[in-house]
């Protein structure tokens, strides 16, 4: 089974169960689902952010397995982790293998490898 994440709540929740959960098991193949795409909401983004310890795990992890890895756009702007403007933003000082966007942009992205599942944290 293919999943994509979603996280969206704010808060400590999202790092916990990514980083405490999710990541490890991707890391060591024991996750169970083959998961395609993580797509990051509000402070979230931070975990991202180049030199993040998690992100960079993370980062490693999406290279290895061909994860997408994105943020919402307006978020990243938001927090510094994107320039340009909306719909026309990059990445700026995130860990390797993130893209900017929002929904439309998500689904393209995920279009060639769709998810069968789609789990929001």
């Amino acid at each position: 089974m293919k999943v994509a994440y979603i996280f969206a709540t704010s808060g400590h929740t999202a790092s916990y169960k990514l980083g405490k959960m999710i990541l490890p098991q991707m890391e060591t193949g024991t996750h169970g689902a083959e998961v395609v795409g993580m797509f990051f909401f509000d402070d979230n983004t931070y975990l991202l952010r180049q030199g993040d310890p998690m992100g960079e795990r993370l980062s490693r992890v999406a290279e290895q397995h061909n994860i997408l890895l994105m943020m919402c756009d307006q978020c990243a702007l938001e927090r510094g982790l994107a320039q340009g403007e909306v719909g026309k933003c990059v990445p700026h000082g995130t860990v390797a293998h993130v893209q900017v966007g929002c929904f439309p942009d998500l689904y393209k992205a995920l279009s060639a490898n769709p998810p069968d599942q789609v789990i929001t944290l």
